[in-house]
């Protein structure tokens, strides 16, 4: 391109977000015009090169191998920019505007409520708005700015960070339960106790994955009590209707004091850790990059903490 205007960079924009969702509506809803502006300006990109970026139909939108070639670049070069934006504003930047996320719940717990008074602290002036539900979520079609997921759930699409190292997940009861009931003594005596169930945000069953490696076990089993949330879960299992299958760390205070013991220890399994995606590294909100260090920095005091006080 002989010169470069003010529109060229708009177009540029348009086009690599385009690119990004794979979809007109997507980059529509990112960039806030109408699909009609952005195939304008997609035309005018086109013509300026003389070559096609897109081929389209009425379904799928996808890059042209030059048109893939222009956007990795372009990725390159707008967080190139991002980068040196966020590093002359600084924290000054950080104290405006809003943050949109949508969390599961096992996040909000562990992750979003021990961070929200810092937080809050820091950045005053800064809108959190924050929607926690289990559902899987198409977070730029509903107008989100982040998202938090299990890191092996995150689209391909994305652009993720890690938050915590993988969770370990576990079968707890109480001592109640225990006592009335027995105690399972391998995956399989599972079959023949209450079980509380969880239901995922699509409303399928979810089944309970035991051990690692190669001795993971994947059971479906029974259970007259299904729940959609670990709180309720929890609680269930603390009041003695059954065994629950949840995060170490949601019950971690429970265990402590006794109202809920580890049933089949050796079996617990490991899973991925929490991590935070958005679409485009340049529309990360620079208040959200220290969102993440504040939660990163809490999660760290807390395993800290937990790991002296059973080392005393």
């Amino acid at each position: 391109m002989a010169a470069f205007s003010r529109s060229d960079l708009a177009d540029l924009n348009t086009f690599a977000a385009i690119v990004r969702h794979r979809s007109f509506t997507g980059a529509a809803i990112e960039i806030g015009v109408t699909t009609s502006a952005l195939s304008h300006a997609v035309r005018r990109l086109e013509t300026r090169l003389g070559a096609r970026l897109l081929n389209r139909t009425s379904r799928s939108v996808a890059p042209t191998s030059l048109g893939l070639t222009l956007a990795e670049r372009l990725a390159e070069g707008f967080d190139t920019i991002a980068a040196a934006l966020d590093e002359a504003a600084g924290e000054r930047a950080a104290a405006f505007g809003e943050i949109r996320l949508n969390v599961p719940s096992d996040a909000a717990m562990l992750l979003l409520r021990p961070a929200l008074a810092e937080f809050v602290e820091r950045f005053p002036r800064t809108r959190l708005s924050l929607a926690v539900e289990d559902r899987p979520v198409d977070i730029v079609a509903e107008g989100f700015d982040a998202g938090i997921r299990y890191g092996d759930t995150v689209p391909e699409d994305m652009v993720a960070m890690s938050l915590t190292p993988p969770l370990r997940w576990v079968t707890v009861a109480s001592p109640a339960y225990v006592a009335r009931f027995g105690r399972p003594a391998s995956p399989g005596d599972l079959a023949q106790h209450r079980c509380l169930r969880l239901m995922l945000g699509n409303n399928a069953v979810f089944r309970w994955e035991l051990g690692d490696g190669e001795r993971l076990v994947r059971l479906d089993l029974p259970g007259t009590l299904t729940f959609n949330d670990t709180a309720t879960t929890i609680d269930a299992a603390i009041q003695g209707l059954g065994i629950g299958y949840v995060l170490e760390e949601r019950v971690r205070a429970h265990l402590a004091d006794g109202r809920l013991e580890l049933v089949l220890p050796d079996w617990a399994s490991t899973g991925a850790g929490f991590a935070i995606y958005y679409p485009s590294r340049r529309q990360n909100h620079a208040a959200l990059r220290h969102l993440v260090e504040i939660i990163r920095a809490g999660w760290q005091r807390r395993m800290d903490g937990a790991a002296t006080a059973s080392q005393g």
